[in-house]
């Protein structure tokens, strides 16, 4: 059985010390680094559920915490912190690097998830990060909050989105056009925004998977 072990990633220069879960499978040669939603962290179920799948795959995964412990306890009472995209891509850019200074993951190929608001933080890291980042995945995603950056991305690039998701699919689909790079948009049916319904993570993580295996495993 493999299990995760928490990490601390510092982010420099600013020397931020940010939490996260890191499961490394036997022979796993790339890096799954999850971006959250708003409101959300490492131990959200949903990612978890997601993680755990791509896990068996012979992924590793990265499931982590975009603010602090402080920033967190300020966040619940003003949410200054969790719409702060730019801010979130930055603390995403900088784990990316600081994965490549760690001696257990310094030869992976790096790839991220990102859920709601998370997922345009993942986006505008890709941009920023150019070939460095292999392939990006969203979850009900908000590509629209990146929309300045979108056609900049080089990593193939896939959105997910419930079906029942009608304002989110919409944003999804307009965000879709804007991307210039190999991209898809996968459509859940029957899905609402956190896909709660029977089997329909299951297709989130389905789906995830073949893409990073695909673009990951090259």
């Amino acid at each position: 059985m493999v299990k995760s072990h928490e990490v601390s990633i510092e982010i420099l220069p600013e020397k931020t010390v940010l939490k996260g879960l890191l499961t490394i499978p036997e022979n796993a040669l790339e890096i799954v680094v999850f971006a959250h939603g708003s409101g959300s962290g490492r131990n959200s179920p949903r990612n978890q559920f997601v993680a755990e799948y791509l896990v068996k795959q012979q992924l590793a995964t990265l499931l982590l915490d975009l603010l602090t412990p402080e920033e967190e306890a300020v966040d619940l009472h003003t949410r200054e912190y969790r719409f702060n995209i730019p801010l979130l891509a930055k603390r995403l850019v900088g784990t990316s690097k600081a994965l490549s200074r760690q001696s257990n993951t310094k030869n992976f190929r790096v790839a991220y998830f990102g859920a709601s608001t998370g997922a345009a933080a993942a986006l505008i890291a890709t941009a920023e990060e150019g070939n460095k980042i292999a392939a990006v995945v969203s979850r009900g995603g908000r590509p629209d909050l990146a929309a300045a950056v979108l056609s900049n991305i080089t990593a193939p690039t896939l959105l997910i989105v419930g079906g029942d998701d009608l304002e989110v699919l919409e944003l999804n689909r307009e965000a879709y056009a804007l991307l210039q790079v190999e991209k898809k948009l996968e459509i859940v049916p029957g899905a609402s925004h956190l896909f709660e319904e029977h089997g329909k993570l299951e297709e989130v993580a389905r789906l995830a998977a073949a893409w990073f295996k695909q673009h990951l495993k090259t």
